[in-house]
């Protein structure tokens, strides 16, 4: 079958399922909110697929993200919105209009991607430096994407290293805050720190997604090791104290970092 046809056949199988005598009842129960957080989860379970190689199971995954973009086409046509015709009619114009030196006759220009983002967000009334940057991101990659546009008018610091001097400041007043207990002072400043490690990555060049997410797979594994350690010598981590399970950590992480992992 062609990739029409595939398609035919996805949104007749997702229009059957949101029948309303017919239907499946749980696909019936669903709407736009309701829906919404899967395309977030499922979209990082094709990075994930991509991230691990897995190129096996990276159609399934796209496949998972793929619905939730019909699925979202289905209840808008049901509602008289838009349909999925309309989806497709959209990105696919947007990539014609952002990319002139493939489908005109303008000169590649380092700038076009950016100057036609910004002219969509004048005719979507979207206003400020700050306009069009989704609340609905990773914090994270929001805090770096608010940071980086706020640098395009030059509210930034010149190198790295101020970036960092920005970080340890903020360190200082959450550990300020310790004592008071505050929690709601504490949150605040916890966020400022995170904020300004966002930024010191945007400064480096580096994702801090990708960064945290290294950094979990790191802890999971040493951790993994620590347990694997003291069952083989018929214990468990819960007979160990403190001391004891940060001894096993720095033992797991120098035999590490001595095997190049």
């Amino acid at each position: 079958m062609t990739a029409e046809s595939q398609t035919r056949r996805l949104l007749d199988i997702m229009a059957a399922l949101r029948h309303p005598e017919t239907g499946c009842a749980w696909d019936l129960a669903q709407d736009f909110d309701s829906i919404a957080p899967y395309a977030i989860e499922e979209a990082y379970e094709v990075a994930d697929a991509i991230a691990q190689r897995d190129f096996e199971a990276l159609p399934d995954e796209l496949g998972d993200l793929l619905l939730q973009v019909v699925y979202q086409a289905c209840l808008a046509e049901e509602a008289g919105l838009f349909g999925f015709d309309d989806v497709a009619k959209r990105i696919a114009d947007k990539l014609v209009r952002r990319h002139p030196h493939v489908f005109g006759d303008a000169a590649l220009r380092a700038d076009f991607w950016e100057e036609s983002k910004a002219a969509e967000r004048v005719r979507r009334a979207e206003t400020g430096v700050l306009a069009g940057i989704p609340r609905g991101l990773p914090a994270l990659t929001r805090a770096c994407k608010l940071s980086a546009r706020a640098a395009r008018v030059g509210f930034d610091w010149a190198e790295p290293a101020r970036a960092v001097d920005k970080l340890e400041e903020e360190t200082l007043e959450l550990r300020e805050e310790l004592a008071a207990g505050d929690r709601a002072r504490l949150a605040d400043e916890l966020g400022d720190v995170l904020f300004a490690t966002a930024n010191v990555a945007r400064q480096l060049g580096l994702d801090p997604e990708v960064c945290l997410r290294g950094a979990n797979d790191k802890f999971a594994r040493r951790f993994e090791a620590m347990e694997a350690h003291v069952e083989q010598a018929g214990s468990s981590l819960q007979e160990h104290s403190l001391e004891q399970m940060e001894a096993l950590w720095q033992a797991v992480k120098l035999n590490e970092l001595g095997s190049g992992a």
